[in-house]
């Protein structure tokens, strides 16, 4: 296969709302550029890009899928991404790489949730965009509604480009404003009839190029020189001023495009071959140490893993996109994260399971390699006498967490170990054991992330597993002070054990004064952890307890602070005061004082009036206004305090503080009462007091438990 300089290469990512025909048009572009020889369809489950076991049995992408074709003496890197929020890990790191967005639109639907939370992404990576208004053959399809819709929400830098003729059912042509064509095809598709436009679209189209001519125009000083001289611009020109507007976020082109009946494919290529920026015209890679990089062949090697993949009987594939220098076969590398020297055995150009064995790969091109031993997504290779590391990915946090239980007890060990494969697969999952919870706990991005999860293990590494709801972690405080004597004493013949210790506790407050109606002969304040503070004074008089037993009280007092009485949850925020005490000559010890600390904040914590402390997250829910009652009457039902509603675009954003415990199962109520068009975005708030009704039944069932 040819090898493409940066000049001649086009990175692009296919985004868009589920069911806007991502994946169809990516079908297109290749059979058009005759990469294949036939167009497969989506629910055939026989296209190029969905290829994997999950994706023909969901019927929509779930991973991005690396995909290339040649045109015009170009070569279009594509990767089609899924549609879903839950896929947001396979959307962000194909737009890392790419240097286009090309977002796919519904014409039925037109702007829809999917679509706003995609464009959070690419507005936040700052890559030039273009919509194609997909579907317009569609008996219900809006063209126009969509267009105004595009328009409403991003603004003055929407720009159409074309339109289309006949839409609907009978559609068959589309009017193209920059070169003033007509497109006419046949009902096959494939290569339209070039015509001059209709008498009764000139109007119209005419009006439509002006406003064009104006937009390219105002990207430049002299080509707005050139366009009051002249009162018009070359299609040329044109061009210039849009790649100039899509560079700076001032131009959002806008095509149309029926990917089902192979319409108008080939004019979205042409377009990304003649303006779309290509990885020199770029913004530079950024470094870790605040450097940036630029896409130039002539530097040393720097490779960029933006994906790996463990595909089933093949192993690893590590999806990278050389930034600088030419990549040839068997070349040695290192990796500066870890310092590992990888050797790229093997160069591939990809294209969905098909792989293409390759020599060399210029800088801005994307390819793969099979197994590199310790090299994973977001790592930087480079030559070896260089130390250069490249910006990671920020993958979104995750939204969604469950407790993961084996099948089978047999499996217990192994689950933890299957669970760290997949994660090294999908930064945007997380696994780990919690001590304070004694579950293995799991977060995602939502639900059909989990499902997605739970499938590899089952039909990858033949693992069976539930996923429950997680325990959650409360905390455990006081509402005032206690005072507690307890000795311990154990005779048992030979050695025995003694030890006395009287404690004070308070709640600790912020701020609050040291005591003044004890002596304090020391003091040491304890960051917990798991939050929160533990002040312990020392006010030991006359030797009462030898000072080398003192630390062995603070031990037994930390230790129950770590299972509280009430629901053996954390304790919090709590001082203590060692004021008097008794020991014994001979059967004082360390284990006995740490027994009597223990027990001694025990009896004093349960006269305290002790509280529970529930976790709090702030969430914001993004909804259409339609759906803001259902919104939060759901919300408040589940304990929720409502913040504030502000307006944002065509959605009203949501804000609460609301419990944890209240949030399971959240994500699908809120796609239930919204008919999946809001989403939301929760973070730790802080810690507060467990209603008394709700405290009594966790103590209760806490007290059940230890009998059992």
């Amino acid at each position: 296969m040819k090898v493409y300089d940066a000049k001649h290469i086009k990175n692009i990512a296919l985004l868009g709302a589920p069911k806007s025909g991502k994946t169809t048009l990516a079908e297109d572009m290749i059979f058009e550029a005759g990469l294949i020889h036939r167009r497969g369809q989506v629910e055939n489950k026989n296209t190029v890009s969905d290829y994997h076991e999950i994706e023909h049995e969901k019927g929509n992408s779930v991973f991005a899928t690396l995909l290339h074709t040649e045109w015009q003496d170009y070569k279009i890197n594509i990767i089609d991404t899924p549609g879903y929020e839950d896929s947001a890990g396979e959307i962000v790191s194909a737009m890392r790489v790419a240097d286009t967005c090309v977002m796919t639109i519904n014409a039925q639907h037109g702007v829809e949730i999917g679509t706003e939370l995609i464009w959070h992404y690419a507005d936040k990576f700052n890559k030039p965009v273009m919509f194609v208004i997909n579907q317009v053959d569609h008996p219900k399809s809006d063209f126009e509604n969509a267009l105004e819709e595009l328009k409403q929400h991003f603004g003055k830098a929407v720009v159409q480009m074309q339109y289309p003729v006949n839409e609907g059912e009978n559609f068959n042509g589309i009017i193209d404003l920059l070169r003033m064509q007509y497109y006419k095809f046949s009902p096959e598709g494939g290569k339209p009839e070039k015509l001059p436009i209709p008498e009764r679209e000139i109007e119209r189209a005419n009006q439509l190029h002006n406003e064009l001519v104006e937009k390219a125009a105002e990207n430049d000083e002299k080509l707005m020189e050139q366009y009051f001289a002249k009162g018009t611009l070359t299609e040329d020109e044109m061009k210039q001023g849009l790649k100039l507007g899509m560079l700076h976020h001032d131009v959002f082109p806008v095509f149309v495009a029926s990917a089902k009946k192979n319409m108008g494919s080939g004019r979205i290529m042409g377009f990304i071959d003649n303006v779309a920026p290509s990885p020199t015209e770029s913004k530079p890679e950024i470094l870790t140490n605040g450097s940036t990089l630029n896409i130039d062949a002539q530097l040393p090697v720097t490779v960029f893993v933006f994906k790996t993949h463990f595909e089933p009987n093949l192993g690893k594939i590590s999806y990278f996109k050389v930034i600088s220098g030419e990549l040839t076969a068997n070349t040695e590398l290192r990796n500066t994260q870890t310092g590992q020297i990888e050797k790229l055995h093997q160069l591939f150009i990809v294209d969905g399971k098909n792989r293409q064995p390759i020599e060399k790969l210029t800088a801005g091109d994307i390819g793969a390699t099979l197994k590199l031993k310790d090299t994973f997504t977001n790592q930087t290779l480079c030559e070896v006498k260089e130390n250069i590391i490249l910006s990671p990915i920020q993958f979104p946090e995750p939204r969604i967490r469950m407790a993961v239980v084996a099948a089978s007890k047999q499996d217990d060990d192994k689950i933890g170990e299957v669970l760290q494969k997949i994660q090294a697969e999908d930064p945007t999952l997380r696994s780990y054991f919690s001590n304070e919870l004694k579950q293995l706990i799991i977060e995602a991005q939502g639900e059909q992330h989990l499902a997605v999860c739970k499938w590899y293990m089952e039909h990858v590494y033949h693992l069976k597993a539930d996923f429950v709801s997680p325990k959650i972690s409360y905390r455990e405080t006081i509402k005032k002070s206690a005072t507690a004597v307890y000795r311990h004493k154990k005779q048992s013949g030979g050695a025995g054990q003694f030890a006395e210790v009287h404690l004070r506790i308070e709640p600790l407050l912020p701020n609050m004064p040291d005591p003044t109606d004890l002596p304090i002969r020391g003091k040491e304040v304890i960051d917990l952890p798991w939050g929160g503070q533990l002040i312990f004074y020392n006010c030991i008089v006359g030797g009462v307890i030898d000072a080398r037993f003192i630390p062995s009280v603070l031990k037994g007092i930390m230790e129950k602070m770590e299972q509280g009485p009430i629901s053996n949850s954390y304790v919090r925020d709590v001082r203590v005061m060692l004021f008097d005490g008794k020991m014994h000559a001979v059967d004082s010890n360390d284990i006995s004082f740490k027994i009597a600390g223990m027990r001694a904040f025990k009896e004093a914590f349960m006269q305290a009036e002790p509280q529970l402390l529930e976790p709090i997250m702030n969430i914001e829910v993004w909804t259409p206004e339609e759906c803001v009652g259902d919104v939060l009457g759901d919300l408040q039902s589940r304990r929720s305090i409502i913040m504030g509603i502000e307006s944002q675009g065509n959605y009203q954003v949501v804000k609460t503080r609301t419990p944890l415990a209240a949030l399971d199962k959240y994500t699908t109520a809120l796609r239930s009462i919204t008919q999946g068009k809001a989403k939301f975005i929760q973070e730790f708030a802080d810690y507060a007091v467990v209603p008394f009704d709700l405290q009594h039944k966790l103590s209760k069932e806490m007290q059940l438990a230890e009998v059992e």
